[in-house]
């Protein structure tokens, strides 16, 4: 069950709300290949103020329009993480037209025992949920 956040500026359309998200839903049940009801999302409307960011970061310039990613889910390893990241980055500038640089991410990993939903089952010997494939759990490409 991952849980993700999105922070970006007021004034962006529901569209490009939705889109971002769509994004990040889709990348997930790429490279995690999680259930489509999946999806637990937040996004934050900032005021313009409440985004403080440098205007460029090693040594790449970065906009005002720029969106933060926050993924909360269990520990992947690191490849997976970066096929994510990879994932995400395309889909978000292709379904928005924002630049790549624009696009900034963060994982928090917590252990399995950590998550709780009414309804879902969690396979005690691999800590993930039941409707995830075998192969899947084993490769360690689901949440």
């Amino acid at each position: 069950m991952p849980f993700v956040e999105i922070y970006l500026r007021k004034g962006k359309t529901p569209g490009f709300r939705k889109a971002v998200s769509a994004a990040v839903h889709e990348s997930m049940r790429e490279v995690f290949q999680i259930p489509e009801d999946d999806l637990f999302h937040v996004v934050h409307d900032m005021e313009p103020d409440d985004i403080l960011q440098a205007p460029t970061f090693a040594g790449v310039e970065r906009s005002v329009d720029s969106v933060f990613i926050r993924m909360t889910f269990n520990h992947r390893p690191p490849a997976q993480k970066a096929a994510l990241f990879e994932a995400i980055a395309d889909r978000v500038t292709s379904a928005t037209g924002m630049r790549r640089e624009d696009v900034l991410m963060t994982v928090l990993e917590t252990a399995a025992e950590n998550w709780w939903v009414q309804g879902r089952i969690i396979d005690p010997e691999t800590g993930f949920d039941t409707r995830m494939s075998p192969e899947a759990v084993r490769a360690g490409r689901v949440g």
